[in-house]
């Protein structure tokens, strides 16, 4: 795996609510499918309901003690690099929370808890694509 970070999702009550509050602070996002994308340098922040979040990350509770809301996001560039960095993890002792399968975007993802409960995405996204530095871009989406 990569030392790097490719998108945080925060888990949000309200998408607009959270969108307008970034915005406010001088962000300038992007909604596609009540989803918020933010290029924020070589990463991206996302906000996306966080009911949305956690039955994709495959994990139920979302209590305060339980689902905290955020996932950290690790792109590869390809489908078998989610499957291959996903053994990994389990072999070094994470939970995998979301087995690998496809995704509604066109992708590969999986997610794990690690053993203090951070929850990460493994992900091949083929509309962000990587550059040779890891970093991704978020394309301009066609506006809504």
């Amino acid at each position: 795996m990569e030392q790097r970070i490719s998108l945080i999702t925060l888990g949000v009550a309200d998408v607009s609510r959270a969108r307008t509050f970034y915005e406010q602070l001088g962000w300038r996002g992007q909604e596609v499918e009540e989803t918020v994308f933010f290029q924020a340098g070589a990463m991206a922040l996302i906000l996306w309901a966080r009911h949305k979040l956690a039955g994709d990350a495959g994990i139920e509770d979302t209590s305060a003690d339980g689902f905290g809301g955020l996932t950290l996001a690790h792109n590869v560039r390809s489908p078998a690099e989610v499957d291959g960095l996903l053994a990994t993890a389990a072999n070094a002792g994470a939970e995998i929370t979301q087995a690998a399968r496809e995704t509604f975007y066109g992708g590969y993802a999986g997610y794990f808890r690690d053993p203090d409960g951070h929850v990460w995405e493994i992900a091949y996204n083929p509309g962000f694509p990587l550059g040779p530095d890891g970093s991704i871009t978020i394309p301009d989406f066609p506006a809504s």
